[in-house]
């Protein structure tokens, strides 16, 4: 008999945990390689996980809606076992290699300030920290999901000097408490969300997914670790526009796919960094790590999230190739069939709020990153072309950065390379 375990897959550098949203299916069933087993949930990606092997899933760890530590087994498959074979049961208990790294609920017995500490609900981040700088978990209000203590609130607590962080504990308490205590009467139930009048004002509550909530978090940390400047210019994209035109449709019948603009705008700020390499790169200490690869992530609006895939090596890519790249991972993401390697090893990102009509915005840096782009809306405006009026198409493009490694000089020379790139293109497309 050969068995395999089956792992919680690591959805990029810095994350840690994930929650375990679905199971496809049960102790018993027959399983083939690569067919769907279950769904994962981290602030990076939603997605489904196939099956390493083939064969009889005889054990599983991890229920649904547990958060679990990368790399921890989360269930057994068994080569050799016969479909049926195996009666479904309660959570197995597993061998120490095998023990799944599920965070705890938070107990009301307490003794030691160590015990104390290893019965909180905590992420293992979180408890590394607090044993290195010998802080007490128990006095500390989580800001996670559930009221999970997280790094950050660790971070809080030392900054602060004291066991519990005002601020943190605000943060959380203003997260998890309601709007205002409403009378029972006024309140019924709906399925894990709740409607009734607060305040003379009709409401309906409902608790983030846990994707929402991974995101929150990410972002409250980018914001509390990088200071953000954001810069602007406009572009005039009428050439742009026009060779678009002209070969769209010569472009899908050779390549298979469609000519968006977005392959335009991977191109120029594939240029802007090789002008301006220190946008791609990281802060570690007191040193800057300059990352020689390229890779470009991607912003993808989904129904039930946002989810950055990675084009891997962008600057080793043709046109053609930054475009079929993207449209391949834009559909793996909306089917739920991105890989961890997908999501991983970002070194810049782009966000493309432009198709919403947003002609403005200022994006939150994907940590540890430094910079992100972020496209305005495409609109026909006049403007004054060697002091004549003309109709073009303008849009306001922007980069959001981080002021500790990246000057404003910095930036002006990024977002004018992207510009120069866009106005004169010279590139083929086919």
């Amino acid at each position: 008999m050969a068995t395999q375990n089956v792992l919680m897959p690591q959805m990029g550098e810095s994350i840690q945990e994930g929650t375990l949203t679905r199971w496809h299916k049960k102790v018993g069933d027959k399983v083939q390689r690569e067919e769907e087993l279950f769904e994962i949930s981290t602030d990076k990606v939603d997605t489904v996980i196939p099956s390493p092997v083939s064969g009889v899933l005889v054990q599983i760890f991890a229920k649904e809606n547990d958060v679990v530590n990368v790399n921890s087994v989360v269930a057994v498959i068994d080569d050799a076992a016969q479909p049926g074979s195996v009666v479904a049961q309660a959570p197995v208990a597993a061998t120490a290699a095998q023990t799944p790294k599920v965070v705890p609920p938070p107990t009301a017995s307490q003794s030691t300030p160590v015990q104390e500490s290893a019965k909180v609900l905590a992420s293992p981040l979180a408890r590394k920290v607090a044993e290195e700088h010998s802080v007490d978990l128990s006095k500390l209000q989580g800001s996670g999901e559930g009221n999970k203590i997280v790094k950050n609130d660790v971070l809080a607590a030392l900054e602060s000097g004291k066991s519990v962080s005002p601020l943190v504990a605000a943060a959380a308490a203003a997260a998890t408490a309601p709007v205002a205590k409403a009378p029972s009467d006024h309140v019924k139930s709906t399925g894990g969300s709740s409607e009734g009048v607060i305040d003379g004002v009709r409401v309906s509550r409902v608790p983030m997914t846990g994707m929402r909530k991974k995101i929150a978090d990410h972002m409250v940390m980018s914001k509390k670790t990088s200071p953000h400047v954001t810069s602007v210019i406009e572009i005039d994209l009428q050439k742009v526009v026009d060779v678009r035109a002209k070969f769209k449709d010569k472009f899908e019948a050779i390549n298979g796919f469609k000519l968006t603009f977005m392959p335009f705008f991977l191109q120029a700020v594939v240029e802007a960094i090789k002008a301006v390499p220190v946008v791609n790169s990281s802060v570690d200490g007191d040193a800057i790590l300059y990352k020689k690869d390229i890779n470009l992530g991607c912003a993808v609006a989904l129904d039930w999230g946002l989810i950055v895939p990675v084009i891997k090596n962008s600057s080793e890519r043709s046109f053609v190739g930054l475009g079929r790249e993207l449209n391949n991972l834009a559909e793996k993401a909306r089917n739920k069939k991105l890989s961890p390697d997908d999501v991983r090893g970002g070194s810049f990102s782009i966000s493309n709020y432009g198709g919403f009509g947003t002609v403005i915005g200022q994006p939150i840096i994907n940590q540890p990153q430094v910079a992100i782009f972020g496209i305005g809306a495409m609109q026909k405006k006049p403007v004054v072309i060697n002091d004549a009026i003309a109709i073009r198409t303008m849009c306001y493009c922007v980069l959001s950065f981080d002021h500790r490694v990246i000057d404003g000089s910095d930036s002006g020379k990024f977002l004018s390379t992207v510009k120069n790139v866009l106005e004169n293109w010279n590139i083929p497309v086919i």
